[in-house]
């Protein structure tokens, strides 16, 4: 796999042996300290990013590459110039063996890969994919040692703009009998192109609107916070579904809490010493995934 652009490229072979690299790296991570030295691999963010950039560059470092990066390339970089994303991937390319990019365009990761000679990580475009992330949210479901097939899950918040939503369910439908809950203000329902995704897939999509709606023993919650920096429409009213102690209290001692994080009002503190909550969890197994995303992806082009 030259390029990692989005969900649709994964099947579940490639899943299964992507986490069992994960794990190996975890458990023995002295084994892949040198792994891709010599290497060098570029960081470029046109957005602004915490756990993505700093996780990707950890992973590069850790597998003994080296790391060039620009933090804010919307300002920093040529493009204020007014050269193109093609332009300035055809020339950084030529520097590098992988580029991380994040970019506010929604075909930006595309656009990128089709004039690049070295492998391009999507870490984000616009509101449309985020593929490493819903890696890694697959992967936290797998440390829990939950089957994907049959899996239960609800979607929480801002399902419109929510790109790490709209990877997440793609990657669920690669399993069979999944049931997806959709919980969300009708304002930020999830668009029609992934509702039509889902059935396309024999994934049962349920939308509803109160936490009182999904079933005590659901598998997982996925919660996400309303994406205000998206917004075309002034009179679109956000709606948070807030997750706090008497909300849990609803839901099974196995069902486990996710967050793709940065968090705001979504999920009250009082929660955070739940041990069914493993947003930050989640958040330090991305470190792994990126490392093997990078392995898998450098050392076979």
């Amino acid at each position: 796999m030259k390029h990692i652009i989005s969900c649709e490229q994964f099947d579940r072979d490639y899943l299964e042996g992507l986490f069992q690299l994960a794990d190996d790296m975890m458990q023995t991570p002295e084994k892949y300290s040198e792994s891709l030295k010599g290497k060098v691999i570029a960081t470029m963010f046109f957005e602004p990013s915490t756990r993505t950039r700093l996780s990707f560059e950890a992973a590069i470092l850790r597998l003994g590459a080296k790391n060039i990066s620009t933090e804010n390339a919307r300002e920093a970089s040529s493009a204020t110039k007014g050269e193109s994303l093609e332009d300035t991937i055809r020339v950084l390319s030529g520097y590098t063996d992988g580029i991380v990019m994040r970019h506010f365009d929604k075909d930006a990761a595309i656009r990128a890969a089709a004039v690049s000679s070295v492998p391009i990580f999507n870490a984000g475009s616009g509101s449309g994919a985020h593929p490493t992330q819903a890696l890694l949210d697959m992967y936290t479901i797998h440390k829990c040692q939950k089957p994907f097939d049959h899996l239960t899950v609800a979607v929480v918040g801002d399902l419109l703009f929510g790109r790490t939503v709209h990877s997440l369910i793609k990657l669920l439908s690669v399993y069979e009998h999944v049931i997806i809950y959709g919980l969300s203000s009708p304002n930020f329902a999830l668009p029609k192109e992934y509702v039509d995704y889902l059935h396309l897939h024999k994934a049962t999509y349920i939308p509803c609107t109160s936490f009182e709606e999904l079933p005590g023993n659901i598998d997982v919650i996925y919660n996400t916070r309303t994406q205000l920096e998206r917004f075309t429409e002034s009179d679109l009213a956000p709606r948070e579904f807030i997750v706090n102690k008497k909300v849990m209290s609803h839901f099974s001692d196995e069902t486990i809490l996710l967050h793709p994080l940065p968090r705001n009002a979504e999920i009250d503190t009082d929660v955070d010493d739940d041990p069914r909550a493993l947003y930050f969890q989640q958040a330090h197994n991305g470190m792994w995934v990126r490392m093997a995303l990078l392995y898998d992806t450098i050392r076979n082009c």
